[in-house]
C-alpha cells in the first residue's frame, strides 16, 4: 500500500498494489497529492495565505475561466509562478463565465473540473473561485505581492492594478503566446476554423 508523509510529496514509498498497474497506481498517488487541499473557499484561503505571508512567501495571484487547458495556459501559468513564492488562481465560476459572453455552451467544462485540473498542475499552489464579472474583489481579499495576466490584457486595462500597485505590489502582463486558445480550439474541434 501507500506510505506516504504528511510533510513531503518526496518521502512516498511506493510497493506496487496487486490490483492495479504501477503506471496507474503512480498517477493516483500524484493525483491525490496534488488536489490535496488546493481548491478551497474564500475563507480557507484567508487562512493559507496568512500563513504564507508569517513564512515570508511572495504572493503572486492570477485569474481566468481556463475552460480547456492548454499549452498557452501551462506556459503562462509556469512564468506567472517563477514571479513569486505561491500561486494563487482565481477561476470565474460557470455563471460568473456565462455572463462574459464567450458564446454558447460557454464554459465547455464545468467550474469543478476547471478548478480540479489547476490544482493537478505543479505549478499552482491554490485555486478559488468567484461568481463577480471581475475579480477586483477577490484581487482585494487576496493582497497579491504580484498581478498577473496575459499579454492581451495592457497594464492599464488589468482589473485590480490600482489596489495592488496601491500596496506596493506589482502587476505584470506576461507574453501572450499566439495559437492557443479555447475559442480557437473549439473552432477546430468543429471544424469552423477560420483558415
Amino acid at each position: 500500500m501507500w506510505k506516504t508523509s504528511e510533510n513531503s510529496a518526496a518521502s512516498i514509498h511506493l510497493e506496487e498494489p496487486p490490483f492495479a498497474s504501477r503506471a496507474f497506481a503512480r498517477v493516483a498517488v500524484l493525483r491525490s497529492l496534488a488536489m490535496a487541499g488546493k481548491v478551497v473557499g474564500w475563507n480557507a484561503l484567508k487562512r493559507r495565505l496568512a500563513r504564507l505571508r508569517r513564512e515570508g512567501k511572495r504572493i503572486v495571484f492570477t485569474n481566468g475561466c481556463f475552460e480547456l487547458i492548454h499549452a498557452g495556459h501551462v506556459q503562462y501559468l509556469r512564468a506567472a509562478r517563477r514571479l513569486g513564492d505561491a500561486l494563487v488562481v482565481g477561476v470565474n465560476t460557470d455563471r460568473s463565465a456565462r455572463r462574459l459572453g464567450k458564446g454558447p455552451g460557454r464554459p465547455v467544462v464545468n467550474e469543478k473540473d476547471r478548478a480540479e485540473v489547476l490544482a493537478a498542475l505543479e505549478m499552482v499552489d491554490l485555486v478559488t473561485l468567484f461568481d463577480q464579472d471581475t475579480p477586483a474583489r477577490l484581487i482585494e481579499f487576496v493582497q497579491p505581492d504580484v498581478l498577473v495576466k496575459g499579454g492581451d490584457w495592457t497594464p492599464d486595462r488589468i482589473v485590480g492594478a490600482d489596489l495592488v500597485r496601491a500596496r506596493g505590489g506589482k502587476v505584470r502582463s506576461l507574453p501572450y503566446k499566439t495559437g492557443y486558445s479555447t475559442t480557437s480550439l473549439l473552432r477546430r474541434s468543429r471544424g469552423t476554423a477560420r483558415k
